[in-house]
């Protein structure tokens, strides 16, 4: 079993930046592929960016460049760094861990970017 618990989100205006923690539970972290995913009020959850236990990153084309994903293996912990936001980018963020064993999610963490 893996629990994720997201934190970091909050309130910024627009051009600022957030940094958003995943912490995971289980010995098995070092080996998941980890993401972030988000859903804006009124529309589907859509895929913002993956890091695969060896490092390996990849990100939605239109956040390339403003996010950042991360990982600390040894403090079983995910980040993102959220540079530029735009209100656009107003949304729950979720966190996902998945492999063989399983695929789970965090509840989500609230970000809010106001113009």
């Amino acid at each position: 079993q893996v629990q994720l618990v997201e934190s970091g989100g909050g309130l910024v205006q627009a051009g600022g930046s957030l940094r958003l923690s995943c912490a995971a539970s289980g010995s098995i972290f070092s080996i998941s592929t980890m993401g972030w995913y988000r859903q804006a009020p009124g529309k589907q959850r859509e895929w913002v960016a993956t890091i695969t236990s060896g490092g390996s990153t990849s990100y939605a084309d239109s956040l390339r460049g403003r996010f950042t994903i991360s990982r600390d293996n040894s403090k079983n912990m995910v980040y993102m760094q959220m540079n530029s936001l735009k209100p656009d980018d107003t949304a729950v963020y979720y966190c996902r861990s998945w492999g063989s064993w399983g695929d789970y999610w965090g509840q989500g963490t609230q970000v809010t970017v106001s113009s």
